[in-house]
């Protein structure tokens, strides 16, 4: 965990958070309560849209030792996630055949930032130090305890990330 923890966050990990799914619905992070999870906040139209694919695979190819993906739309960078919720899952579903988690559009900077993803910047700060996220496509990789363990930048392929992924999902506790 970086030093740069708010007061808010004593005492809590990925799991103490509900956050909202692609139905407008509450979804307690709970529920993933011992698995690993890689949020990404990703967009439709952007260079590393074909993300989605390597984030399918690597969740099919892991979902039944405990990995999970969240993806979190964001428009926030050159609007590039300009659809609703429904739009952004038929995207995904007819192009890339994404089948793990979609949640609700959110944003990642500023004050109004969802207070998941504040956690997760203070959590795994970026280069230097900064908590800003830079682009689409930023990944956190939580562990089983629902620490935030690291966080990989948008140019960062997700097979680069496998050997963290492997690491974490050792045998559960």
């Amino acid at each position: 965990m970086s030093e740069n923890k708010s007061e808010s966050d004593i005492g809590k990990n990925a799991y103490s958070f509900t956050v909202t799914d692609g139905m407008g619905l509450p979804f307690p992070l709970s529920v993933f309560q011992g698995r690993v999870i890689l949020c990404v906040n990703v967009a439709s139209k952007c260079g590393f849209t074909p993300q989605y694919a390597e984030l399918e695979e690597i969740y099919q190819k892991y979902k039944a030792q405990g990995l999970f993906v969240l993806a979190f739309p964001c428009n926030q960078f050159m609007g590039q996630e300009p659809g609703t919720n429904a739009e952004i899952h038929e995207f995904c579903r007819l192009t890339y055949g994404v089948t793990f988690q979609l949640m609700n559009k959110i944003k990642v900077n500023g004050d109004d930032a969802d207070e998941f993803y504040k956690f997760l910047k203070r959590a795994a700060p970026g280069s230097m130090g900064t908590e800003f996220i830079k682009w689409n496509f930023t990944k956190f990789l939580i562990d089983r305890q629902g620490q935030v363990v690291k966080r990989f930048g948008p140019r960062e392929k997700v097979s680069d990330m496998e050997s963290d992924i492997l690491a974490l999902l050792g045998p559960a506790e």
